[in-house]
């Protein structure tokens, strides 16, 4: 939005009178973030990007699942929506979490516990599944409009192979993923742990949560064992640890997709995506990180 624009937004809908102060945090493919101000009350502002992608996400069931969120004490505070994508939440300090800190063992039981009370969150009539294949598809399609760019056939090959090797894998009820956990989204704050950006939250295998920590965050298959089973609560069953492996590299695969769409749609995209797009197609392409 311009900045105009966003500004006669802040003082439509922030409480209290008076001017505001902007403060642009951020941009991505669904939303633009920023810290707004007014009266000495700070608030987190986020609005639909212009021409944002139509994945077919439920902004209705997002602000559900907020409102709920908000009540177990696992996201800020919601302040104000309304039906074009605005959403205002109370600015919650707090600190994020280093690579070092995510690795320790009691930051490892702390996201393990978070993930419980995250997947325990109750279920809407209207929550849709939309596992790995739902957003390879979605990605895949996008990309593939743009002329310019392909799709690696080997990268497309292993996806298929995984997919279909998880769905004959025991499956797991679907549960409510927030589907964006990553050091940024994870703030620690006098309540204790909480997660921001939930755009992104769908009703999933409850590992691919566990998935995409272990994957944001780099981490070897000693601390994934580690992590899952303080998740579980116990050891994971071959089939558990099975299960994981393939969402990992799904997981990952995912990512690059969604790199590579950052980079094909908006040429404001920051080096640092396209080096991590760089980075998961090397990984992606090393089944031994992945095998089970």
């Amino acid at each position: 939005m311009r900045p105009d624009d966003i500004e006669e937004l802040c003082r439509a809908v922030l409480p209290g009178t008076g001017g505001v102060d902007i403060e642009p945090l951020g941009r991505g493919l669904l939303s633009e973030t920023y810290r707004v101000q007014r009266q000495g009350l700070a608030y987190t502002l986020k609005a639909a990007t212009p021409n944002r992608p139509q994945f077919g996400l439920n902004f209705a069931w997002e602000v559900r699942l907020l409102e709920r969120a908000t009540e177990s004490g696992l996201a800020p505070p919601l302040i104000y929506h309304d039906a074009e994508r605005v959403l205002l939440s109370r600015w919650v300090e707090g600190e994020v979490w280093s690579p070092q800190q995510a690795a320790l063992p009691e930051y490892l039981g702390e996201m393990a516990r978070l993930l419980r009370r995250v997947h325990a969150l109750p279920l809407t009539s209207n929550a849709d599944p939309m596992g790995p294949r739902w957003w390879i598809e979605s990605y895949s399609a996008m990309l593939l409009r743009d002329a310019s760019r392909g799709l690696d056939p080997a990268l497309i090959q292993t996806a298929a192979v995984h997919l279909r090797e998880l769905e004959e894998l025991p499956r797991a009820a679907g549960v409510v993923c927030h589907g964006d956990l990553h050091a940024l989204n994870v703030l620690r704050c006098d309540q204790g742990l909480i997660l921001l950006d939930w755009e992104y939250a769908h009703v999933a295998d409850p590992l691919w949560d566990v998935a995409g920590w272990c994957a944001n965050n780099d981490f070897e298959s000693e601390l994934q064992r580690e992590l899952l089973g303080q998740y579980l609560g116990a050891l994971p069953d071959r089939h558990e640890w099975g299960r994981f492996r393939r969402l990992l590299w799904l997981y990952d695969y995912v990512c690059m997709l969604w790199a590579e769409l950052s980079v094909s749609l908006r040429r404001d995209a920051s080096k640092g995506i396209s080096r991590r797009a760089a980075e998961l197609d090397v990984r992606l392409h090393l089944p031994a990180h992945y095998a089970a």
